[in-house]
């Protein structure tokens, strides 16, 4: 038996106080902010698109998607480039931690939350000594984005 079916490499990024990882596999790339075009007639979290190394590529807002309180960009906003479905999608964090192996014992399905609109992007949660992390269901955040 190989470890990967025992273990989930997640890439960790923070936006508010709360830790959240995805997949390894579906990122491409992390960048610095650099200039967003504003596209006219999407949904409010859609900041825009950037042209990343000749491929314009959406750039979703989480916080605004997650209906969080917005924040100034700092040093550390970052831009994590997301591949779905063969699709190129930017996600604004406010910066990007670390890249950790899950084992699936850790992870736990999503706690029901009441109240919180982030519950339908979450996949479940994954208990790492004292930190919590929360792991996004990206085809859920994604949709209608692009």
């Amino acid at each position: 038996m190989s470890n990967q079916e025992h273990d989930l490499k997640v890439i960790v990024f923070q936006l508010v106080n709360k830790e959240y990882a995805v997949p390894v596999q579906n990122v491409q790339s992390i960048e610095k902010v650099m200039h967003i075009t504003r596209v006219p007639g999407v949904p409010a979290y859609v900041r825009g698109v950037i042209n990343l190394r000749g491929v314009v590529t959406p750039i979703i807002d989480l916080r605004k998607r997650f209906s969080l309180e917005e924040t100034v960009e700092s040093e550390h906003t970052r831009i994590i480039i997301i591949t779905i479905d063969g699709l190129n999608v930017g996600l604004i964090v406010d910066s990007a931690n670390d890249v950790l192996d899950l084992s699936k014992d850790s992870i736990e399905p999503q706690p029901q939350v009441v109240g919180s609109i982030e519950t339908d992007f979450i996949s479940g949660v994954a208990k790492i000594g004292r930190r919590l992390l929360i792991l996004l269901q990206l085809d859920k955040v994604l949709e209608n984005a692009a």
